[in-house]
């Protein structure tokens, strides 16, 4: 199965370069151009990752985008991309799990984009258990469970 990446840029180069690197490894990505489409993009669609510019149409318009994500049921990584990151602004300050800065090399942002889909997925599974033990530790227990506790509780009074 491929993973699904939204790749967000009002630069149309650099939408079309990145969109071929991450396609020649592997992924498959859809566009958009704004963070107007991108947001009707991540409502209608899923995706294993949104990678947005920062600045578009607006100076905000990354962080919609970032928004309308971090809103999705799917619970995307999300990753902010910029070529002027702004001192003492960090990704997570916006919503984002990374900060990507362009121009990179291509290496490097795919080994960036591979380690956030990892760890994302960690951190989605282990929330996922988490909420697994949850439920199962305030489920009533069944006639088996609650006779295995007498059976327990009778072994150790004796």
């Amino acid at each position: 199965m491929k993973r699904r990446i939204l790749l967000v840029d009002d630069e149309v180069a650099i939408l079309l370069t990145l969109k071929a690197v991450l396609e020649i490894s592997g992924f498959e990505v859809e566009t958009a151009a704004s963070a107007r489409d991108a947001k009707l993009k991540i409502r209608s669609n899923t995706y294993h990752m949104v990678i947005t510019d920062m600045r578009m149409e607006s100076d905000s318009a990354g962080i919609e985008v970032v928004h309308a994500a971090k809103k999705a049921a799917y619970n995307p990584a999300i990753a902010m991309l910029t070529a002027f990151p702004l001192p003492g602004s960090e990704a997570a300050d916006e919503g984002a799990d990374k900060m990507l800065v362009k121009p990179m090399n291509t290496q490097d942002l795919l080994r960036q984009i591979e380690a956030l889909l990892v760890t994302h997925e960690d951190t989605k599974l282990h929330k996922e258990e988490n909420t697994l033990l949850a439920v199962a530790a305030k489920a009533p227990k069944t006639a088996a469970q609650k006779k295995s506790s007498s059976t327990r509780k009778l072994a150790r009074a004796r």
